[in-house]
């Protein structure tokens, strides 16, 4: 199943030649900018490793050799850190999922230590909102990793599906923050925190999957890591500013980072790039919100929520308040009246604006419906002061929101 791969001679995508050693992830300057553009690299793996061409994953029935204990069923799934298959361990008659890592890994002599050292710390981090690692270990030149299969959707499906409220959001945000902060506390950066990599079971009980970009800080080697120094890993559009910038430096925080850019696109279905709206001014959503999603995605780690903790306790105090209430439905005459009322009444507690401006009182949309009128009274035969009145108080009613 092995092969040599190419040297990064010529750009993957759209063939330039280039010097040895100046193409990231395979792609020319141009490439490269294109994919960090494009709305169709958010789910996508980037990984600049200095070059080379992605090779198939093996097909079910050629990993059979390597793992006679399972039955290897078929494949789920894949990117650029391996491929996934759903198996059945024949002893324990249950369901696993097996990743098998790419087989260009093996070519690294240091590979193996750092492989043993990640699997050791990750099989550690036990937790109901952390995909269970079972086994880890090298099956011929495959590095594989045996860990509890999620029967579920993606966050990536939910927000393809677009049937996710508010609440439903914050409370996945809330799962989520609750596994990350137990990975932190244990040396742990996901750094890769993406729909794809977040699933629901269908109890609906979130579930963090594939730590194999994580970073171990802290404790007598901080940079073990199953990725090379100086290696740029992540998904364009859920990776922190330091991770392209400063990624020997990336600390808990790039997680926060990611887990905002989640967080906007499950409210509102869109990622956050560039000027990008307010999620209240997209959905009925609490103010507060936005303050949250905002700190969460500061450019600047300083500026962000220095713990998950903390973000988790916003989330909960959100998810406790009630949701906006929906507009009533009061057929057309009933919402004429009410609009005529909401406009016209000065004792109203709601900030009015007119015409896009924000009124100084409330009483300014009444007072000017009463001077047009009592111009027409006063004028008595005037058609054209009539005419004025009618239409100038239509316009008043319309433009007062």
């Amino acid at each position: 199943m092995s092969s040599k791969l190419p040297a990064a001679t010529v750009c993957t995508t759209c063939g330039t030649v280039l010097a040895p050693g100046t193409a990231p992830g395979g792609l020319c300057p141009s490439c490269l900018l294109g994919l960090g553009l494009s709305s169709s690299a958010a789910g996508r793996e980037f990984v600049v490793t200095g070059g080379g061409e992605e090779l198939p994953p093996p097909a079910p029935e050629e990993l059979a050799p390597f793992f006679p204990q399972y039955e290897v069923v078929a494949l789920v799934g894949r990117g650029g850190m391996g491929a996934v298959y759903r198996a059945r361990q024949k002893g324990l008659d249950r369901d696993v999922a097996i990743k098998v890592l790419p087989e260009h890994a093996a070519k690294d002599p240091a590979f193996a230590e750092r492989f043993a050292r990640e699997g050791r710390a990750l099989a550690k981090l036990n937790h109901a909102n952390i995909v269970n690692i079972y086994d880890s270990g090298r099956a011929g030149e495959l590095f594989y990793f045996v860990m509890e299969f999620v029967d579920g959707s993606n966050v990536r499906q939910v927000i393809r599906a677009r049937n996710a409220t508010p609440k439903d959001a914050l409370a996945i945000v809330g799962q989520v923050c609750d596994a990350l902060q137990y990975a932190h506390e244990e040396g742990v950066v996901h750094r890769d925190i993406k729909p794809e990599n977040i699933l629901i079971d269908k109890r609906g009980r979130v579930k963090i999957a594939d730590f194999g970009l994580a970073k171990l800080f802290g404790g007598a080697q901080p940079d073990v890591t199953l990725t090379r120094s100086q290696q740029t890993m992540g998904t364009p559009h859920y990776m922190a500013p330091e991770q392209w910038e400063r990624p020997s430096e990336v600390d808990h925080r790039a997680d926060i980072y990611a887990l905002g850019v989640v967080f906007y696109e499950l409210l509102t279905g869109e990622l956050p790039l560039g000027r990008f709206a307010l999620p209240s001014q997209k959905l009925a959503v609490d103010a507060q919100v936005d303050e949250v999603v905002l700190k969460t995605l500061a450019k600047d780690p300083a500026l962000r929520y220095q713990s998950v903790s903390a973000v988790r306790s916003e989330v909960t105090a959100l998810a406790a308040r009630p949701s906006p209430a929906a507009p009533r439905k009061r057929g057309c005459i009933g919402g004429l009246v009410h609009r005529i009322w909401f406009a016209l009444d000065p004792f109203t507690r709601a900030h009015k604006q007119m015409f896009g401006m924000p009124l100084s009182s409330n009483w300014i949309p009444l007072g000017l419906v009463a001077f047009l009128w009592t111009s027409a009274v006063l004028a008595e035969a005037s058609v054209f002061l009539w005419f004025a009145a009618v239409i100038g108080t239509l316009m008043i009613i319309r433009k007062t929101k």
